[in-house]
This record gives structure tokens, sequence and C-alpha cells, in this order.
């Protein structure tokens, strides 16, 4: 090679300055076990395609303290790129105009026709894809111990509400923990969900705690689900409050207690623990809400961005979110379903293929429905004062006939 042009090569390439690498700040509460390790899939995929993972985890299975950390940053000026969100918070920050418009790669990736259209109801804004969706989580869950549902007697699967209060008083006599619980508000709102579609059916939990009407809320069924509330209380154990929900799934892990009542994001730490569906670990719809899924879903917002290649890799990690081969890796170790319609169940277990059929069928016959607990039927001031009538009928400040009138109160919030 002539020298001269060697020379001027090198030259030219030490003037040009060293290409930044991409890069994405990612807030979400994600901290537990199963989550870290579900998160990690994304991380990789990113990573493979040059993107930097820059994470920024906030403690708090409800995300109430991320949502505190991203007002924050978003009145500094300094938003992050993504920030995993539920459901009206999604709206609410996308009416403050700050949420970047996705439509494009939406379109490119058919998004429209492979997302359900009840997750879009909070994906979109405006008609404007605004997050994108993860997984749907579906929160009418009961998860067991095998072994000690068999050491108690607790042989069938228990079809109503009445059965799985015997099978659980079977437990608690046999000297286990009957149901493990953490007495945080959003567990005890977690539990409420499930025992108001048992008690009323999917027609009364859409008129009271979604559409929030006062003659259902303050129906003889809502004081019926708080007596039923009740009769949970009592099968709980006395250390119950201020426990993280992945601590009580770790009371069922290591057969402490019989029953958990929560969300699929459960399955996570069974699968962590290496427990398996149906040999150690058994999964049912709550007792009464059979072809009924109350859901929610994990999405990441995209915040607008000054940076032109920050917004480049915000579009990658929205795209690695949403690719098929991502929903189904990440959702088998998650515990939940994928956000997408069309990815298969092959590489998913027992619990995770009964998932995406209920989805599937409820999405089919209209019995998908957001879950009041967690941010997807009423706006988050209602839902934080439902929060706080549950929780202080649970811990037995109030009876239940104050419950239901508080109730009704609470939904004009």
């Amino acid at each position: 090679m002539n020298k001269p042009i060697v020379t001027l090569a090198i030259a030219s390439a030490m003037a040009l300055p060293a290409a930044a690498q991409q890069n994405v700040e990612v807030l979400h509460w994600w901290t537990s076990g199963g989550e870290a390790a579900a998160l990690n899939v994304l991380k990789g995929n990113l990573e493979k395609q040059g993107v930097k993972w820059n994470d920024m985890p906030v403690a708090g299975g409800g995300g109430e303290a991320a949502m505190t950390a991203v007002r924050a940053r978003v009145t500094a000026g300094n938003p992050p790129t993504a920030v995993q969100m539920l459901g009206f918070d999604i709206q609410d920050w996308a009416k403050q105009g700050v949420l970047a418009d996705m439509n494009d790669l939406a379109a490119k990736e058919n998004w429209d026709k492979t997302v359900p259209a009840a997750l879009q109801k909070f994906s979109k804004f405006g008609g404007n894809w605004i997050a994108a969706p993860v997984n749907i989580h579906s929160t009418n869950w009961i998860w067991a111990n095998k072994k000690v549902l068999a050491k108690a007697g607790v042989t069938a699967e228990p079809k109503t509400f009445d059965e799985f209060i015997a099978a659980a008083e079977k437990v608690q006599k046999a000297g286990f923990v009957a149901i493990a619980h953490g007495g945080q508000p959003w567990q005890e709102a977690t539990i409420f969900d499930g025992v108001a579609l048992s008690t009323g059916g999917v027609d009364y939990y859409r008129k009271a705690f979604i559409e929030l009407d006062a003659k259902a809320l303050a129906s003889p069924t809502t004081l019926k689900v708080f007596d039923r509330m009740s009769q949970i209380r009592k099968l709980v154990d006395k250390d119950f409050s201020g426990r993280d929900w992945n601590v009580a799934s770790g009371m069922v892990i290591s057969g402490k207690a019989g029953f958990q009542i929560m969300g699929d994001w459960a399955k996570g730490e069974f699968v962590t623990a290496k427990k398996v569906p149906g040999k150690d670990l058994l999964c049912y719809r709550f007792p009464g809400t059979q072809g009924v899924v109350s859901f929610n879903t994990d999405q990441f917002a995209m915040f607008k961005q000054k940076d032109a290649d920050k917004t480049g890799a915000q579009m990658k990690l929205a795209s690695a979110i949403m690719e098929p081969g991502f929903q189904s890796a990440f959702n088998v170790v998650k515990g939940s379903a994928p956000a997408r319609s069309d990815v298969p169940d092959t590489a998913f277990d027992d619990c995770g293929k009964k998932a995406i059929k209920d989805v599937a069928e409820a999405s089919k016959n209209n019995t998908l429905v957001g879950s009041m607990a967690h941010g997807h039927a009423v706006p988050a001031s209602i839902k934080n004062a439902f929060y706080d009538v549950i929780t202080r009928h649970f811990n037995g400040q109030i009876d239940s006939k104050k419950a239901v009138t508080e109730l009704v109160s609470a939904s004009k919030t």
C-alpha cells in the first residue's frame, strides 16, 4: 500500500470522534429473584444490539415508590428513557404530553393486530402508541404447595369460595399457615379482586369497580365480599403485617404455608426455586372465577428525549420488548402470559399454558377485565381510596357494613 495513503487514513481516523455507545436508562421495580431473572433476558437482547442498559431499580411491589422517583426526574427535566408502568399511570403521564410517539414502530411491527384490545386501552393515548406492553399478568390466581395440601388431606382443587375456605381450614388445622399473605394495601386489594369476582361475577365486578356504579357498590353483594374477606383474615398468620409478597411466596415454596392468593408474578418465584407445576406447585383460578381473567399488564412507557441518538436507542428497546421470541423467553421466566396473541405456548410450563389459554378465551368472551387492585380499572386516586377502605377492614378497624358505606364514598374521590 502507498505510504502517504496509509498516513492519510490514520490521520482521518484520529480526527473523527469516537461513536458514542447508545444507551437506555430504565426505571422499574422488578427487584425480586424471579423478576430480576426475567429482566436479564431483555438486558441481554439489547446488549447484543450494542445498546447499554443503565439500570434504575426502585423497590416496591406495587410501583408507588417508582412513580415518586419518576415525578422527581421529570420535574428536574431529566426523564429516564423508559419507565415500567401500569394502567392509568400511563394515561396520566400521556395527558401531560411527556411520552414519546411510537406509531411508526407499531405500524411496522403490526402491534394493532397482535396486542389484545383490552391492553391497547392503556398502551395508547389519543390513538397513538405511547407504551410497549411486556406481558399480561392475571391477578385471580391461587398458588399452592402440593405436599402441604396432601398432608392436610386436601386432595381436590376447590371450585367454589366455600370449598376454598374449607380446604384452607384443613391446612391450618394440620399445623401450617393456611394462606401466606403480606399485609400491604395492594396485596389486600389483590385478594379483594378475586373475592369480588367470585362473589358477584364479572358483570357485578365491571359495574362496581370499573364503571363505579353506586347501586352495585352499595349492594348486598359488596357486603358479602367484605364478609368473605373477614373469613380469609382468620386464615393468615399473625405476622403478616408489612410482609413483602415474595416473602409470602417463599412461605409456600418452603412448605410453611399451603396457599397464596396472588397474581401470576408469584410463579416467577416458584420457577426460580426450581419448583415444577403439578409436582411441587399447584395453580388454579381463584375459586368461582373460572372463565374470567382480571389482568394488569406491565408496560414500558417511553419518555420524550431531546437527543436523537437516545430516541433511536429507545425505539430499539421498544422493538426488543415486542419481539415474539423475547415475549416468550421473558414470560416463561416471569410467570405471566405474552402481551402478543401470536406467541406460541411451546416453551411454557403447565401453568403458563393455562394462562395463555385462559387469556385467549377471556379476550374472546369479553371476560378479560382490568384489575382494580393493579391500576387497570379506575384512576389512581380512586384506587388508593379503595385500598384504604379494604386495608382498614382487613385489619379489623371497620366492620363490613361500614366498609361498604366508605367504599361508595371512596368511589367519588
